[in-house]
This record gives structure tokens, C-alpha cells and sequence, in this order.
């Protein structure tokens, strides 16, 4: 039952902190991202993951982060994001990273367009008071991309085996 509730409910928090961190402070904690790998290494052994899985598991994450922090070494995404985005891949491995690849890169062009129109107009008054809407509104800034990714990992977390393992109808009952 507890490990049912933490499949559940910790990777989805996880990520909710990430995009809400993300979208106030611009920066996503180096925390969430050790809490993912130490969420995934204890749910997996906990659950009785094959230790062939864990490696591939492991080898999509290891894979992600080298393509991640090439694109933060070029500029292209912060720091944090590269970190959350290969801590999502090891919860995914290869079965649902393509997924949540593309799902993460749509929600990402969206909000990069969104951003981009909303950054053309003025800030109403009331509104420019509030320090993590001016930097969000100022051109300088870069993209939340932590949003996209938090999102795009809750709309694929669903279909993974750690949603799947769980008994529903037993926590129904409780």
C-alpha cells in the first residue's frame, strides 16, 4: 500500500515542484533532481525491479543528461532543466523517452511562443509589482523550460509500469 502511494504520488509532486520552482524563481533546485534518483532507486528495488531494467533505466538517464548538458553548454536550456530532464528519463528508460521527449518539446514550443507574444506587451500596473511576473515578462530572460518538461513527464507518467504496478482497487478500499 505505501509503495502504491509513493509510485503515485511522489514523482507527480516531484515535477508539480519543479514547473511551479521554475515558473517563480527561474531555477530549479538541484534537490528535486537528487530526490527523483533517490525516489527512482528506492521504488525500484522496493518494487522488485529486474537489475537489467534498473541498468537500462540508468543508461536512458546517463544518455539524456550527456545530450542535455551539451544543449546547456551551448546555451540553449538552464542548467536545472538538463538535470530534471535526465532524472525523468531514468523514471522513464527508453520505453517512454521518445514520448516524453516529444511531448516535453511541443509543450515547450508553446510556451516559448506564448512567452514570446506575451513579452511584447506592457505589464499592467497592478501586475509589475510582482517580481517573478516582471522577470518572466522581461525580454532578458529565458524560458521556463522546466514547465514544459514537468508536463510533458505527467502526461507520459501515466502509461509507465509505475503507474501500471499499482493496484487501484486495493487503495480504493483502504
Amino acid at each position: 500500500m505505501i509503495l502504491d502511494l509513493a509510485r503515485l504520488m511522489l514523482f507527480p509532486a516531484l515535477m508539480a515542484f519543479a514547473a511551479a520552482s521554475d515558473l517563480f524563481t527561474m531555477t530549479i533546485s538541484n534537490r528535486v533532481s537528487l530526490a527523483l534518483v533517490a525516489g527512482f532507486f528506492v521504488l525500484a528495488f522496493a518494487g522488485g525491479m529486474a537489475p537489467y531494467e534498473v541498468l537500462s533505466h540508468v543508461g536512458a538517464g546517463a544518455l539524456l543528461l550527456v545530450v542535455a548538458f551539451t544543449c546547456f553548454a551551448m546555451g540553449w536550456m538552464g542548467g536545472g532543466d538538463a538535470k530534471v530532464a535526465a532524472s525523468v528519463a531514468l523514471w522513464f528508460g527508453f520505453a517512454q523517452l521518445m514520448d516524453f521527449l516529444l511531448y516535453a518539446s511541443l509543450f515547450g514550443g508553446a510556451l516559448t511562443l506564448i512567452l514570446l507574444q506575451f513579452r511584447q506587451w506592457p505589464l499592467p500596473y497592478g501586475l509589475a509589482g510582482q517580481a517573478w511576473l516582471a522577470r518572466l515578462h522581461d525580454k532578458q530572460t529565458g524560458i521556463p523550460y522546466g514547465i514544459a518538461l514537468a508536463l510533458g513527464a505527467l502526461l507520459v507518467y501515466p502509461e509507465t509500469e509505475w503507474v501500471k504496478a499499482i493496484d487501484l482497487a486495493h487503495l480504493a478500499l483502504r
